[in-house]
């Protein structure tokens, strides 16, 4: 397996992990690996995961918890796949899957995913249709609990999608908008799909680096062609998104 850049801190001492640890530490609901992973190859995932959701807790400023969305996240490592995807999330299984040679550096846009189903029946005071995100019900204009902490998850999701002045699409909704139209397709405007570059975006940009956790939101092909955020864009989901999370870290201790 290649190496991954990172710049975080010695979170297991030098020691091998295993994916037992980390269910253990996190609490998700299981962990499977794919019978064509090496015993050797599954040592180094463990602990490229190990590290990489460690340093996603930090920077989201949360508790163990969070990560594994309380216990209903599942994780595969190397079992099965989707053609031309690395990595996915099945929100009817919300299980989140990693190809083993292709995966690294899709788990913060993967994990985000995740989030976004799960919390979308606790930020809408209606019940969501199975399976829906939550920035897509925001758009649908679903009606949000009232609750400090929704208010500021919300702002970020005005903030992405839409003008400044709440009357039209955000410049970034239109650059990928056009795209999809250029290519006859609907993906990369779809709005769980524009939440999670954004995700990804923001965790890149943090000074704790981990290209296992994310990689490619500054130069790749899709950050050539403007369907990621901009700094500027990036920045100001950010300043929601990181409180958002680090409040509900503080609450939650």
């Amino acid at each position: 397996m290649r190496e991954y850049f990172r710049n975080g801190p010695p979170h297991r001492g030098g020691a091998d992990v295993s994916f037992a640890d980390i269910v253990k530490l996190f609490g998700f609901n299981s962990v499977r690996i794919g019978r064509w992973v090496t015993a050797h190859e599954q040592q180094v995932a463990a602990n490229l995961f190990f590290d990489a959701l460690c340093d996603l807790q930090v920077i989201l400023g949360v508790t163990e918890s969070v990560i594994s969305l309380r216990g209903s996240l599942s994780i595969n490592y190397g079992i099965g796949g989707r053609l031309g995807a690395s990595a996915h999330y099945i929100p009817s299984r919300r299980l989140l899957a990693l190809a083993k040679n292709a995966g690294g550096g899709s788990l913060a846009h993967e994990w985000f995913h995740a989030f976004d189903h799960y919390i979308a029946s606790h930020l809408f005071s209606s019940a969501t249709q199975p399976g829906r995100f939550a920035s897509k019900a925001w758009l649908l204009n679903e009606p949000v609990r009232p609750h400090t902490l929704n208010e500021r998850l919300v702002l970020g999701f005005q903030r992405l999608f839409l003008s400044s002045d709440g009357q039209s699409a955000s410049a970034l909704m239109k650059r990928c908008m056009a795209f999809d139209k250029a290519e006859g397709s609907y993906y990369f405007s779809m709005p769980e799909e524009v939440a999670a570059r954004c995700f990804e975006r923001v965790v890149q940009q943090q000074t704790l680096k981990n290209h296992f956790l994310v990689a490619g939101t500054l130069k790749s092909k899709t950050a050539e062609l403007g369907l990621y955020p901009k700094q500027d864009e990036a920045n100001a989901v950010a300043e929601c998104w990181l409180d958002y999370f680090q409040s509900l870290g503080q609450a939650l201790k």
